[in-house]
């Protein structure tokens, strides 16, 4: 059908899941699998990654992930207030939407060849920044929640992006100074000894630990995981670990990390109030990233085209949103009821993605 294969994965979910014939229900071992897709996923990107292209874009990547932030971060709470929801509650619906999952982007950009170029390299380098301002946006939203007072909540927001920030620049120094020793050892280990299998298990062992790393440090598993690529591309060793990681990622994990996100869609608990919040976040949701993002890489004087794709690039929100609105059932900043919601939201923006960025590279 000439789509990007990613979307016959997310159908094959939702046929397979409660929404369709409920063959298959999200259980634990398919949560683990498709963790473990994700992480190999974002593990590939990072090392098809061009340094030289990511310096070339860091500002557009800065200019993108801001915006891409700010417009979503008002437009959730504008739907939130429309709905009857709390000032802080609303506020709440905006940082979901500020979430971004580019694993989608990513997956459809290496089918067509075009993850190392000007777009993918922006999208990338957005994806990470987006991923810092979303947890000090959140962290100062919990604190406001986790307060019991209007005092509590200030000092609890001061102290959690405090907290954050540091987090935030003690991974990026552990991310630096580990990676660099791991790139010489597998260097070494690769000019001496050749093709040896030892080389890309090290360099798995590598991007898993990062993974972990990344979320002790409260940063997303997935950004570890790329900042482990990140370290070992443009090495000598590169070429063969890619080769050795990707057949384990496309033939088996990543299509399981696919599926699983088709299998969490469904339609219990629908009514004509939640079918309307759903809709208005849904345009939202799509409307703002596309938005903020494209208006962002205009801004640094990226060409429309190429604006419109990273644009595009963004608007999936996948495993993220998710994550953001449980944490926030939590701590009371989200009714249950609204989770539904979400989840539509998240399954639409999954599934147009990689269709809408496949028209968008060839027009």
């Amino acid at each position: 059908m000439h789509l990007p294969q990613v979307v016959g994965a997310l159908f094959a979910g939702i046929l397979l899941g409660p929404a369709a014939l409920g063959i298959i229900a999200p259980n634990e071992v398919l949560t683990v699998l498709a963790q473990v897709g994700v992480i190999l996923l974002m593990f590939s990107a990072g090392l098809e990654t061009d340094l030289n292209q990511i310096r070339r874009t860091l500002k557009p990547a800065i200019a993108v992930a801001f915006l891409g932030v700010l417009l979503p971060l008002g437009g959730g709470f504008a739907v939130g207030a429309l709905f009857g929801q709390s000032t802080l509650n609303s506020v709440f619906i905006g940082v979901i939407l500020t979430a971004t999952s580019v694993s989608i982007t990513v997956e459809t950009l290496q089918e067509m060849g075009k993850l190392n170029t000007r777009v993918g390299a922006t999208i990338m380098g957005a994806a990470v920044v987006d991923d810092i301002l979303g947890l000090i946006i959140l962290s100062a939203i919990m604190g406001f929640g986790a307060g019991d007072a209007i005092t509590d909540g200030v000092a609890s927001t001061i102290t959690a992006v405090g907290i954050t920030l540091l987090k935030v620049c003690g991974f990026f120094v552990f991310a630096l100074v580990f990676g660099y020793c791991i790139r010489k050892l597998l260097t070494l280990l690769e000019v001496r000894l050749g093709h040896k299998k030892r080389v890309p298990i090290l360099a798995l062992a590598f991007c898993f630990f990062f993974a972990y790393s990344a979320e002790w440090f409260g940063v997303a598993d997935i950004i570890g995981a790329y900042f482990a690529g990140l370290a070992l591309c443009n090495s000598p060793a590169e070429k063969y670990i890619e080769d050795k990681c990707s057949v384990l990622s496309f033939m088996f994990f990543s299509p399981i990390f696919f599926v699983s996100i088709g299998l969490m869609t469904s339609f219990k608990g629908l009514n004509t109030a939640l079918i309307l919040f759903t809709a208005a976040l849904l345009l939202v949701a799509v409307a703002t990233k596309l938005a903020g993002c494209g208006l962002g890489a205009l801004l640094c004087k990226i060409p429309k085209r190429e604006s419109l794709q990273i644009g595009v690039g963004m608007i999936s929100r996948g495993e993220v949103a998710i994550i953001v609105a449980a944490k926030g059932i939590a701590i009371g900043l989200m009714d249950i009821e609204l989770f539904s919601g979400v989840i539509v939201v998240v399954i639409v923006t999954t599934l147009i993605t990689p269709v809408l960025m496949k028209l968008a590279v060839r027009c």
